[in-house]
């Protein structure tokens, strides 16, 4: 737990037990077999024993586990057997009880070894216990840690120290795999590597004689995306194809915009063909942004069997069998590209670019209130201007004189404003190819464009002179590939409480991520052109609502 603690999630931002079923019943529809619900804390959650026992009824779901601190387990662990849990996780970073509550800012460790007891005692085998190797903190446990499986059924399994927002981390603070394993053999140079399954996360040994064995996730210092066949998704619906990375995408919004199952098998199928063939290394990867891991995950949804993408991201026979007997991830891009499954569109934008291509799609969300209203400008967009828009017969940024004034809006009322705006970008094929593939040296062109939107938007006021400074409350970027013009297409949606309007903000952000594309490009190709820059819509204010034909 970060020492300053986390925000915690608004309740109606979170996924009920109804939308967690219903993308449970479509993942185990297309091949998922396997569903771990994990966190943030999954049992503080009152409906968890519900989840898990209406999980259990989805035909070819074969296991169901959970990730807990444990505080909770041994009370609770009877009601989740009984549901149909079948395998249990527990966090236990030390085994010195001060120390537990120094890393975790709340006293329960013996709870947590009751927990485990609990778990043994009802025969599950093994009970994995995760634990965060950091030095200068735990590093002289290992010895203990490890020692527990002589005597009980446990899988130890030591995790590479990661960096999440909060944890403040340090290269000197990771304790590698090998330095671990090295510490290990020295005290039990019998010590045997045990064989791995294909899509593994973790490096398994075993001391001959004891129960349990230890395992390694080498996250850090030798990553597995080759076989990694995990998706997450968070608390509050986002979808996240890597653990490490800061783009996800709100399967909650599509449902909530009453998606269709196809739309949503689209939304996932392109997610998962913009994952990467492995991520940035360890001194990239402290650089990101990205959440505290303690608001990553709630439902993590993988297949036991090797690492082949189930039939729900493709359509089409020849994406199915070039994915599932690819060799790399970046073999199953290049495939997935080719079949042209991708979505046209994202549901909330009904945004079309013109294009019958597979599309990489970015958006933002960063504000913590979700509310579909923010997108109905774009969504329920007219064909025609709702209503006619109120004109001033003088320029409103000058005064009397003709000298630039700021507009007094102090006694205007405070509305809720919505702005929608929108800009392309034209690559060119060669540019175009690299970003389709996220090939650019720079780096990923729309992940970092996306922020520059956001970024400019709010800082708006700072850039145009007469501008008066929003308070915004939400702002959403989004950028999408159109093959057929060799673009890139960005819209932006800015929403405020306030007595002026957020078409600059909007406007903005769309200006700042086409830029922002062009610098990344520029190496490439010096004939790249901005353009099409426009306000789309705007609701809000004293001069009535606007939508473009």
């Amino acid at each position: 737990m970060p020492e300053e603690g986390v925000p915690l999630t608004p309740k109606a931002d979170l996924l009920t037990t109804e939308e967690i079923l219903t993308l449970a019943r479509l993942f185990v529809k297309e091949g998922i077999d396997k569903i771990r619900l994990t966190g943030g804390e999954p049992l503080i959650r009152p409906d968890v024993v519900d989840i898990v026992a209406r999980l259990h009824q989805l035909e070819g779901l074969r296991t169901i586990g959970i990730t807990t601190n444990g505080i909770n387990l041994a009370r609770l662990l009877p009601q989740l057997q009984k549901a149909g849990l079948s395998a249990i996780n527990i966090s236990l970073d030390t085994l010195v009880p001060a120390k537990f509550e120094f890393i975790v800012r709340r006293k329960g460790f013996h709870k947590v070894m009751e927990g485990i007891h609990k778990a043994i005692e009802l025969g599950y085998s093994p009970v994995k216990v995760n634990c965060v190797v950091m030095r200068g903190l735990n590093e002289d446990e290992l010895l203990d840690f490890v020692a527990l499986t002589e005597g009980l059924p446990l899988d130890v399994r030591f995790i590479e120290y990661m960096p999440f927002d909060g944890n403040r981390w340090n290269f000197k603070k990771m304790v590698s795999y090998k330095e671990m394993l090295d510490t290990l053999r020295q005290q039990w140079p019998e010590l045997e590597k045990l064989p791995e399954e294909e899509s593994s996360t973790a490096k398994a040994f075993k001391i001959p004689g004891f129960r349990g064995q230890v395992s390694f996730i080498t996250s850090m210092s030798e990553h597995f995306c080759g076989t990694c066949n995990r998706l997450r998704i968070t608390a509050d619906g986002n979808l996240k194809v890597c653990l490490f990375g800061n783009s996800e995408v709100s399967l909650r919004d599509h449902l909530r915009a009453g998606a269709s199952e196809e739309e949503l098998r689209r939304v996932i199928g392109a997610a998962v063909g913009r994952k990467k063939r492995q991520h940035a290394g360890m001194f990239s990867i402290a650089q990101m942004k990205n959440r505290p891991m303690i608001l990553i995950e709630f439902l993590l949804l993988l297949q036991d069997s090797p690492p082949a993408i189930p039939s729900i991201f493709s359509q089409d026979p020849f994406c199915v069998q070039g994915i599932r007997h690819r060799v790399s991830f970046s073999n199953q891009k290049a495939t997935l590209w080719e079949g042209g499954w991708f979505p046209r569109t994202p549901l909330l934008a009904q945004w079309r670019l013109r294009s019958s291509c597979p599309q990489r799609h970015y958006s933002s969300h960063l504000d913590s209130d979700a509310n579909p209203k923010c997108l109905s400008a774009v969504a329920q967009a007219p064909a025609t201007p709702s209503g006619p828009l109120p004109t001033a017969d003088q320029l409103t940024h000058v005064d009397t004189e003709g000298r630039a004034a700021m507009v007094d809006v102090g006694g205007k009322p405070d509305t809720e404003r919505v702005a929608v705006a929108s800009a392309v970008v034209l690559l060119g094929s060669v540019a175009f190819k690299l970003v389709q593939e996220n090939q650019l040296k720079k780096g990923d062109a729309l992940a970092v464009a996306q922020l520059a939107g956001v970024q400019a938007a709010k800082l708006t006021s700072q850039l145009i002179p007469l501008c008066h400074h929003v308070a915004l409350s939400h702002v959403q970027v989004w950028l999408e590939l159109d093959a057929t013009r060799h673009a890139v297409g960005i819209r932006a949606s800015c929403r405020a409480r306030g007595p002026t309007g957020v078409e600059m903000e909007a406007l903005t952000a769309v200006a700042v991520a086409a830029l922002t594309v062009y610098d990344m490009c520029k190496a490439v190709s010096r004939d790249i052109v901005l353009g099409e820059i426009k306000l789309l819509s705007k609701t809000g204010g004293q001069r009535g609502d606007f939508q473009r034909t």
